[in-house]
This record gives structure tokens, sequence and C-alpha cells, in this order.
């Protein structure tokens, strides 16, 4: 990853792998976000394909550590950036489907440690859709062995393996010391109820992370004038949809021209394409995946504003005078 910050503003267009798009640098000072940041942890879907990890979204703002789903690889992209695992105590689920939630337990267990990496103080606290309270009970009762043997042997203290499980609706969820995150509905198929995307506000600066959705008008009214939009995609070549496997996957997901729609309508200072259905799930032997460039042109049939792909390890700073990226 280049060490370099990036500062873009509302008349940027801006992209990666050569994607044929450019950057404007706004005059600002280098301290400028550094209250507000946001990290992709993970962009990628259920493939175990190694650059792009489960999805998820680390928020650092006023001191404050939220995360933002939990999949495959998170305790390691922590670890990369050098974040003790203990202080990703507060974790908000979009859905319960198992790409974005598999990690829990090994964020959940090996934050317990109190090895310097780990360190959590209090309990583990998770903000999620009906039936997270379930799934957390559940685990607790799966790993009962672990944890009691740790609490006998190496004198790990139990209040800092519990769980503290507020199960969610529409609405404010999470709003303490100027930091409020913000619940609203999505669209990811009329099995899949409810799923949310998450507004964060902080200091007049805000950051939305979409979840899995199909186009939403929900999504819109609540991402309109956000700083930072971070929103999936899915793209299959046309001579695929003819199976059912691939159609029923592409109808629960929003296609790249409805993402340029959905970021035209909402005019962010910068829009970042993240959670990628594309390769391998939606390709054959004989028909490759689409090319993250060939999302990006899609999207730009109806945008033309500020628009990354984004990266695991992915750091964008949410300043006063714009968003700067460090990649």
């Amino acid at each position: 990853m280049n060490s370099g910050w990036r500062t873009l503003g509302a008349s940027v267009i801006a992209g990666l792998f050569a994607l044929a798009v450019s950057a404007h640098a706004w005059p600002q000072s280098p301290a400028d976000g550094d209250d507000f940041q946001v990290t992709l942890l993970g962009t990628g879907s259920p493939p175990p394909v190694m650059n792009r990890f489960g999805p998820g979204v680390l928020v650092q703002a006023g001191g404050q550590t939220l995360l933002i789903d939990c999949g495959r690889g998170v305790t390691q992209r922590l670890f990369q950036l050098g974040v003790k695992l203990g202080t990703a105590n507060k974790l908000f689920i979009t859905h319960l489907h198992s790409d974005h939630i598999v990690g829990i337990p090994d964020l959940w267990l090996t934050g317990w440690l109190e090895t310097p990496f780990a360190q959590r103080k209090g309990a583990f606290q998770v903000f999620g859709p009906a039936g997270t309270r379930n799934m957390m009970e559940s685990l607790e009762k799966a790993y009962e062995w672990d944890i009691r043997t740790r609490i006998a042997d190496q004198k790990l203290a139990n209040e800092n393996i519990a769980v503290s499980v507020t199960e969610i609706k529409e609405g404010v969820v999470y709003d303490r010391d100027g930091v409020k995150v913000t619940a609203f509905e999505v669209d990811h198929g009329d099995l899949i109820k409810p799923a949310f995307g998450f507004r964060i506000d902080y200091g007049g600066r805000s950051a939305v992370v979409s979840g899995d959705t199909r186009f939403s008008e929900n999504l819109i009214r609540n991402a309109t004038g956000t700083d930072l939009l971070i929103h999936q995609v899915a793209a299959v070549r046309p001579e695929l949809l003819t199976s059912p496997v691939f159609q029923v996957i592409l109808a629960h997901h929003t296609k790249p021209e409805e993402a340029g729609v959905v970021f035209a309508r909402t005019k962010p200072k910068l829009a970042v394409f993240y959670h990628f259905v594309l390769y391998p799930v939606l390709s054959t032997p004989q028909v490759p995946a689409m090319t993250q460039q060939e999302v990006v042109e899609l999207a730009r049939k109806n945008y033309s504003g500020p628009l990354l792909v984004g990266e695991d390890l992915m750091v964008f700073r949410v300043g006063r005078q714009g968003v700067s990226v460090k990649k």
C-alpha cells in the first residue's frame, strides 16, 4: 500500500487500476479527518480469495472504534493495521448471511486474550437484526468449554468475554459522545428481512455503508449528501444470465448501472465500491467474471462524480473539506 494521502472533493473523478479517471488535490491540512477515519477491512464476498477478505468496515470517530460486519479475516486485517482486537468491541451487523458474520467467534474470543494485540475490557457489544441474540447465545454455548477452561486455567476475566446484544430496528441505534449510528432498512430480497445499511455521523460529517442490497430508495434517502458512500456491487456477463443460479445471485444485489443512479442522486463527496460479487462467484471456466474496469464503466453511464474501487486496507479520512484516501 502507498503511504501517500490524496484528498478528493466534489469535482473529483478518481479511480484505481488505471480506470481512466483523474484526481484533484484539495488544499487541506494533513490532520484534517484524523478524528474520523473509515477503513475497508474486507471488500469481498463468499469466495475465499486472498486479496478480498470477507465484508468488514472499521470506523474510528471521536476516539471510538466501531465495526460494521465481521466477515472472514477481519481479525487479520485489524492486526495488520495495528488495531487492538479488544478495542473493536462495538459490532454493527447489516444482516445475518454467513459471509458477514463468520468472523465473529474469532474477534470475540481472540479479543478476550490478555496478549498485547487483544485485551478487551468489558462486554463485546453487538447491534444487529432480529436473530442476533439467538446467534450470540448459541456461540456462547458452542464455545462454553473454551471459555470455562480459559477462565480456570488462564484466569481470564469473565466480564471481558460477556456479550451485550441489542436487536435493532430502523432509526438511531447508537448515540454516544458525538458519534451517532443510524440503521436504515435496505432491500436484500423478499426473505432476507430485515437487512440494514448504516449511516455514521460525527462532527458534521458522515459516512454510509450500504450492506447488501438491491437498488434501494430508502438507502438514497438516508445517504443523500453524505461525505463518503461505501456501496456494494454485483455484475455478471449477459451470457450467464440464462442460468437460474446466476439470476438468483444478481437479483439480490445492486448492479453497476443502478449503483451509478444511487451515486448520482445522493451526490457523495466520494463514492466507493466494496463487497464485490464478481469472481469467482459470477463466472464459469468458459465465461470469465466481469472486470473491475468494466464495472466502473457501467456505473459511469449514470454517474460522473468521484468514484473509487475499494481495496482491502484502504483508509479514508472524512475531513471537513473533503475525503482523503490512503491506499
